[in-house]
């Protein structure tokens, strides 16, 4: 395979996402297939586009374009910034479902284009048949082909796979039994160590009105874990007190779960069938009422 090459000013600024692909951008150089990379050109403070420049040459790789790649041969630099825009645009593209053996959590998960790849544990595999034949509305998207399906233990899945998930979300039962060990703090460590580096978690978080001691306690040794903790919940009418929670951590210390990523028009909520979720009810889910608010305000 030939790239295209051009001598051409470079205006550089980099986005880690785009509508509805994931886009690489990677240094190039005048290499070819099978020859010796160039070294790198340092970047300025801050990082961004300058580092992607090898050699005097610029690539940029698509997932839209499989099998090509475009080069410029870069004679000069004449803007560098961080896009305004970056952080709104950062699409999460791998997903670790731990549970969830229903299919509800992987229904929504696959619904949002910017996912490429989702791997769900589920250690019991009769859920899952159980579900394909009583429940097919919600088991829907186990026939989606972004998913691969791991029937095991998902605590030793992630300590084969370190750094390796951009989101992690465990969709558990209730902390008795054998999902009490999903709501301790060596949990939360592990998924940690299985998240990249700016990577965030949800696992279920029990009910403000019936759990607010647990509560409390998961929030204090997550925040001894991540920069960014969160708790939130929707109405469910089906669980004890008609509601349920999530704890939100992030490894990276900008991010802000209050504000939704991605602000949904009608039409995108009309057409991935979002019968629950819009940016509206996102922001709604932090607002606690008094009691929970001043409990959790002291952790």
């Amino acid at each position: 395979m030939d790239f295209k090459t051009d001598r051409m000013p470079l205006i550089v600024r980099r986005l880690q996402g785009a509508e509805e692909s994931y886009w690489r951008l990677e240094g190039g150089g005048r290499s070819r297939p099978g020859s010796a990379a160039p070294e790198r050109e340092e970047s300025p403070p801050g990082g961004g586009g300058l580092g992607l420049v090898e050699g005097g040459w610029f690539r940029e790789t698509c997932s839209l374009w499989p099998g090509q790649a475009l080069s410029l041969q870069v004679e000069a630099v004449l803007h560098h910034q961080r896009s305004p825009f970056q952080e709104i645009l950062v699409f999460r593209s791998r997903v670790l479902i731990i549970g969830g053996g229903d299919g509800g959590v992987l229904r929504e998960v696959v619904k949002h284009p910017s996912v490429e790849s989702v791997i769900q544990c589920e250690i019991d595999e009769d859920v899952i048949q159980a579900s394909k034949k009583f429940l097919p509305g919600m088991a829907v998207g186990y026939s989606s082909p972004k998913l691969t399906l791991h029937v095991g233990d998902g605590f030793e899945f992630m300590k084969e796979n370190q750094e390796a998930f951009d989101v992690i979300i465990t969709d558990s039962s209730d902390p008795m039994g054998p999902a009490e060990s999903l709501f301790k703090e060596s949990y939360y460590q592990l998924m940690k160590t299985a998240l990249r580096e700016d990577g965030i978690l949800c696992c279920q978080g029990e009910c403000q009105w019936l759990h607010l001691d647990l509560i409390k306690e998961m929030r204090q040794f997550c925040k001894s874990l991540f920069p960014v903790v969160e708790y939130a919940f929707c109405t469910i009418p089906t669980y004890p007190s008609g509601q349920i929670g999530f704890m939100l951590c992030s490894k990276n210390p900008n991010t802000n779960f209050r504000e939704p990523v991605q602000l949904l028009s009608q039409e995108k909520v009309d057409m991935m069938n979002l019968k629950y979720y819009n940016s509206e009810i996102h922001r709604a889910a932090f607002v606690l009422p008094e009691f929970a608010r001043k409990a959790l305000s002291t952790v």
